[in-house]
């Protein structure tokens, strides 16, 4: 009975307090715009260390876990196998990992940090290779270091120690069973809260690329309230595809759209600079792997803070706010899998994926800009961010083609990302249910899509980003408790099979 109370006052609890700031956004938008910028700022100017170091930390601590003696333990019995195949395995994880921001940064950023580096001039070719460096690093090691340590935690938990499949189980080793009242409830009520605004910022980010690409595919204006009409529509495709469940909707769509995105990066790799891709890729990986301790800790205490904030602070602060999601749902498609093969699967495979994603788009769009003298592009990509792998295509051959393909990318991800959170909300609002009911999931579906719609409407992308570095700072640090909870019980662990073991063999002795 308890059980069952604290199940539900964790979904009725989170849904209260997203519906009062779907409300406060709604109605009240400036006040909950000055709050939320305010609070942004006081984040960025005092508290900015705190992301830079959590994200750096979970790094180590997701290549210390691959190298030690418990890189060979399984998740689940040592009998236990996989779910799923690899290939639909890693298709899933990337797809919840990266989904639509990879496809609408993919052009953009690279040409943004072209234009705007963080040091030194623009329209450069130092610039350009500051730009595909630093593209590599907010979008390799750090966001897929922390889903290993939160999906790695969870699964540990869930399938080896049999407990909920909730937030708070990684807890366990800490908290007893406090997890089971209040304390685990205020866990699990912050990272729903931080998955939904994390989701609406994704899903605000989707909802202006598919309103960019019907305009420039079908000459549809690219208003508010088309991107309000595609947040409808999304709704109704993405509940159709909860009622399928997980192994065939959500690992259906998956497969799908990466199909799709390989197809459309072979497409790019063939019909652009083929040359110059390879060299960018191995030129901006180095340059990545050789700065990457200096980048991973830089701020700025004696400077302006505005370039870090905008970039390498927001990522980190959507990953973090994604991770409970991204987590949850990781650990639910990997059991079976040791945690050497879960680390390097989750941390390393993917990070390359990235990189080779930006190597082929933004390697290309700054060959046009740069080497064929085209800076149009780059006045046209920074103008108008939804658009840009749209513009992008229109200086490749094939270009209607490669366009379609690309917004069907686009579509595909938006629906599977909103499909799967409204799953893994459902899971950790019913504190670990693993089949969470389809109204569950419904509900939680139309409350994602309203926080994006109510997020766009209070202003766009800067708002998008400003609630979602707000909404993830306090599971910044429950992220550091969780890596602490993982090593007490994984040396218990280990300890409790040394001493089993050197019993068996004085037994055999005798």
């Amino acid at each position: 009975m308890n059980k069952n109370i604290s199940k539900h006052s964790v979904f009725y609890i989170s849904i209260l307090l997203i519906v009062v700031f779907i409300i406060w956004g709604g109605f009240f938008t400036k006040n909950f715009t000055n709050i939320t910028t305010i609070t942004y700022n006081f984040i960025i100017d005092d508290l900015g260390w705190i992301y830079i170091g959590v994200a750096f930390f979970l790094v180590l601590f997701s290549v210390y876990l691959l190298f030690s003696k418990y890189g060979h333990i399984r998740l689940g019995k040592e009998t236990a196998t996989p779910e799923f195949k690899t290939g639909s395995w890693l298709a899933m994880l990337f797809g919840a990992g990266m989904g639509v921001g990879i496809v609408y940064w993919g052009v953009a950023e690279p040409v943004t940090h072209y234009v705007n580096p963080p040091h030194g001039e623009g329209y450069t070719a130092a610039s350009a290779n500051t730009a595909m460096k630093y593209s590599f690093f907010h979008w390799g090691l750090q966001p897929w270091g922390i889903y290993t340590v939160i999906s790695l935690a969870l699964a540990y938990f869930q399938f080896n120690k049999g407990l909920p499949a909730a937030i708070s189980s990684a807890f366990y080793p800490l908290l007893k069973n406090r997890i089971f009242g209040p304390i685990g409830q205020t866990i699990d009520i912050l990272s729903v809260f931080a998955t939904v605004f994390g989701i609406a910022t994704s899903l605000g980010l989707g909802a202006m690329q598919i309103s960019a690409g019907m305009h420039a595919l079908f000459g549809i204006p690219d208003t508010i309230l088309v991107q309000m009409i595609v947040i409808g529509l999304g709704t109704i495709l993405f509940i159709a595809s909860i009622s399928t469940g997980l192994e065939k909707g959500i690992q259906y769509l998956s497969n799908i759209a990466i199909l799709l995105s390989f197809l459309i990066m072979f497409l790019v790799l063939v019909l652009g600079p083929t040359s110059t891709i390879f060299g960018t890729m191995f030129n901006s990986l180095g340059s990545y792997l050789t700065d990457y301790v200096q980048m991973s800790l830089h701020l700025t205490p004696f400077g302006d803070n505005t370039w870090l904030g905008d970039w390498t602070l927001f990522y980190w602060a959507w990953w973090i706010a994604w991770c409970p999601f991204v987590g949850m749902f990781i650990a639910r498609i990997s059991k079976g899998r040791t945690i050497r093969e879960f680390v390097i699967g989750v941390l390393f495979v993917p990070t390359l994926g990235t990189c080779a994603w930006f190597a082929i788009f933004g390697g290309t769009a700054l060959h046009i800009i740069q080497n064929l003298g085209h800076p149009e592009l780059a006045k046209q990509i920074t103008a108008n961010v939804s658009l840009s792998i749209f513009n992008f295509f229109d200086y490749l051959p094939a270009s209607s083609t490669l366009s379609m393909i690309g917004f069907a990318v686009v579509v595909i991800y938006y629906i599977t990302v909103a499909d799967t959170s409204s799953y893994v909300l459902g899971m950790l609002s019913e504190r670990g249910n693993l089949n969470p009911s389809t109204k569950i999931k419904i509900t939680w579906g139309i409350i994602q899509s309203a926080t994006a719609a109510v997020l766009l409407l209070a202003g766009g992308l800067t708002i998008l980003q400003t609630a979602s570095l707000v909404a993830a700072f306090p599971f910044a640090i429950i992220l550091v408790l969780i890596c602490w909870s993982l090593v007490k019980a994984l040396r218990a662990d280990a300890n409790s099979r040394e001493t089993k073991l050197t019993k068996q063999s004085k037994y055999v002795e005798k």
